[in-house]
């Protein structure tokens, strides 16, 4: 019989529901969704009866104090994140926060410091890194196909309104960076290793938000390799490539390049071919979406199973620090116009 890991969900909201489905559809793995909450009563009602889930509560404190929860998945705005893994730290119940960690590095650092000294499990929702074509690329790195690692390039760039579904970001002082920048920064340690130096561009092309929405990051790897990473929400290019990363990524004997997020041409021993990386539209799933559902899936999935052997999650909050650190280096450099190591920020 499998074992059940009880879960309790904080936050209701528009991202929250692919969370709530990838536990729904990890049953058979044992995830169990024990109950919900959310500050708006209606969310936390509704949210409940649409998941046949028991128990609903507008207060996280007294959802922590009378269910008996072995995971914990906080999908709030990050300004809640600190008080909230705090609080489920003292418990002493294995937490998982969404992306971005936190508003800012001191509150990450806190916030992983809590963890390692109360040893207990605390990992980051990074889930673009769970895509399936982030994980066939990786691997054909990895495997040396495509020799040394050199040269790449990171792009989400996209005019897609993310704001109807996420009006608040509208408001966010630092917004771009840390809300898609640190997907593919992310990403850009996951290809190539971490980072010595970084040198950032921002832009605020709509004048109707409050912070930058277009980054553009040059990043020297400690390997030697070289990537340039882009974010913006603010492309008029057509077709939109929402909601797909494009990656181009060239190594010493071969590259491997996306092709509309769907498709890997991989370039090896002087041939190119072409690898399906698609992957299949979940149940639950929309067509536009199923790339970015899937991996909360997949990332759901490997949280669960680290979290259930007493390992350590890909994106443990130790290792999310680095991506953060790399997100404020990015804006210490926008602002100063010059290069900046994440190492100053440790």
């Amino acid at each position: 019989m499998t074992d059940v890991t009880r879960i309790g969900v904080i936050g209701c909201g528009f991202f929250a529901q692919n969370h709530l489905h990838a536990w729904s559809s990890l049953r058979a793995r044992g995830a169990r969704i024990a109950a919900v909450c959310d500050v708006d009563p209606a969310k936390a009602e509704g949210t409940a009866a649409k998941f046949g889930v028991a128990n609903w509560y507008t207060d996280a404190e007294k959802m922590l104090a009378q269910e008996d929860l072995g995971l914990i998945d906080i999908v709030t705005q990050m300004d809640t994140h600190r008080s909230l893994v705090e609080r489920a730290i003292r418990k002493k119940i294995p937490t998982i926060v969404q992306k971005p960690f936190g508003p800012t590095f001191a509150d990450v650092k806190a916030m992983t410091a809590a963890a390692h000294n109360a040893g207990v499990f605390l990992a980051v929702h990074e889930n673009f890194r769970f895509q399936a074509p982030m994980r066939k690329a990786r691997e054909l790195v990895a495997s040396g196909t495509i020799g040394e690692p050199k040269w790449a390039r990171i792009s989400f760039r996209t005019g897609y309104d993310i704001y109807k579904g996420q009006p608040y970001l509208k408001k966010e002082k630092r917004f771009v960076i840390l809300d898609l920048g640190t997907h593919v920064l992310d990403l850009a340690r996951f290809f190539l290793g971490d980072v010595v130096r970084i040198t950032a561009e921002t832009q605020s092309r709509n004048p109707r938000v409050k912070g930058e929405d277009t980054a553009t990051m040059l990043l020297r790897h400690i390997s030697g390799a070289v990537s340039v990473v882009e974010c913006t929400y603010e492309s008029r290019r057509l077709p939109d490539s929402f909601p797909e990363t494009l990656i181009e990524i060239e190594g010493s004997e071969g590259a491997v390049v996306s092709r509309n997020g769907l498709v890997l041409e991989l370039t090896s021993g002087g041939k190119m071919q072409q690898i399906d990386v698609d992957p299949p539209v979940l149940e639950w799933a929309s067509q536009q979406w199923h790339m970015v559902q899937d991996s909360v899936l997949s990332t759901c999935a490997h949280l669960l199973d680290a979290v259930r052997s007493g390992r350590s999650a890909e994106t443990a909050a130790a290792d999310n620090l680095k991506t953060f650190a790399l997100c404020e280096a990015a804006y210490l450099s926008a602002s100063t116009r010059s290069a900046v190591s994440p190492k100053i920020l440790a």
